[in-house]
């Protein structure tokens, strides 16, 4: 008879770990970024960890078949608060995407980002398998990402706009649809994509135009991707040393300790820092798509493949971003970058696919979070 309780066994310790020790990495970037102070990013961002770490073990206690069952009632409010952003929405540096509660500023698109999953997968997880094939099996998910997309576009917030966009398709195309589909829509886009460009704002236009070509403006639009290439690459393989970057420290770097923490850290750390994060990423991102193969349940199954491919997605978008390889969007490398909105995001599509992995677990099984 075993003397740890079970209570205790039944927590995933091995993602709880994994979670902790890229969340205290990115704590001790801060705190350099800072010159070596935990203020005034460094002890809120592990504050902000712990109580949302909690919040993700609360989610993960909760029967999957509960966030099935308010999968579109949560997109609604959702919505509606996305619009009532338009309509009475507090404006910062030109974009309007905040409601004032009073005691915090509420960021409603970054709800979107699980919510769109989950509307997604409950719809699909509904629809009988002989309909997949067909346009009703189409149009209706085209509708869910298609409004809020809209609704964050015009903030404006080409970021997050891009993320809804790319976690809704990313369960279309999970759910089994035709692949000729994304690649006659993919082919479309790509036809329209000067017509598009016309759309954009004068900021955004200049993000592209500078990807294609950062140096044809160095000290302006290109600054951000100059420097952090600049901080990047003189960290080579094991860095300069903690506190002994000079990109940051110098305020060549700008953003350092949000958008573009990974410069910071890669100068510090230099490309071994580097392929360590990436690595426990990885391992995270293997976790998740374990548990969604491993539940039989299609919703479940949907949800938890859509919600890690959106944990992907910040990180992917974020690294290509800061290398120059993407224009720059404003997607924070989670757990690293600097900000509450990001951060809950990402533990909330984390503390659902606990829930999932829970509820798939078989019986006896002495603890959730094992990928091996």
């Amino acid at each position: 008879m075993s003397i740890v309780p079970a209570a205790i066994t039944a927590y995933p310790w091995r993602v709880l770990l994994l979670l902790l020790a890229i969340a205290g990495f990115g704590t001790l970037v801060l705190y350099s970024a800072a010159g070596g102070s935990i203020t005034p990013w460094a002890a809120m961002q592990g504050v902000r960890f712990g109580v949302f770490m909690v919040m993700a073990l609360i989610l993960s206690r909760i029967p999957i078949d509960i966030f099935a069952r308010f999968a579109f009632p949560a997109y609604g409010a959702i919505l509606v608060a996305l619009v009532l952003v338009e309509l009475v929405g507090g404006v910062a540096g030109g974009s309007q995407r905040w409601i004032n509660l009073g005691f915090m500023q509420l960021q409603p698109s970054e709800f979107m980002k699980p919510a769109i999953v989950l509307a997604v997968a409950r719809f699909y997880a509904r629809l009988p398998v002989g309909e997949i094939r067909r346009w009703n099996a189409i149009w209706p998910a085209l509708v869910l990402i298609g409004v809020p997309w809209a609704l964050v576009l015009v903030q404006p917030d080409l970021g997050t706009a891009t993320m809804i966009a790319a976690g809704g398709v990313t369960v279309m195309f999970l759910a089994g649809l035709p692949l000729r589909l994304f690649v006659g829509t993919g082919l479309t886009m790509a036809a329209t994509i000067p017509i598009a460009f016309s759309f954009l704002h004068d900021y955004q236009q200049k993000r592209v135009l500078i990807f294609l070509a950062p140096e044809s403006d160095p000290l302006g639009a290109g600054y951000h991707i100059s420097q952090s290439k600049i901080a990047i690459g003189s960290g080579g393989v094991f860095g300069k040393g903690f506190l002994n970057g000079t990109q940051s420290h110098l305020d060549y770097l700008p953003e350092g300790h949000t958008d573009f923490v990974f410069a910071t850290m890669a100068e510090e750390w230099g490309l071994a820092g580097g392929c360590l994060l990436i690595l426990g990423f990885t391992m995270l991102f293997r976790w998740g798509i374990r548990v969604a193969l491993r539940t039989q349940d299609k919703f479940a199954r949907l949800t938890a493949a859509g919600l890690i491919t959106t944990v992907f997605f910040y990180v992917a978008i974020n690294l290509m971003m800061v290398m120059g390889l993407a224009p720059v969007v404003g997607i924070p490398l989670p757990f690293m970058s600097y900000g509450g909105s990001s951060m809950l995001t990402v533990m909330l599509c984390i503390g659902i696919v606990l829930a999932i992995d829970r509820s798939s677990s078989q019986p006896g099984r002495t603890g959730n979070g094992n990928w091996g």
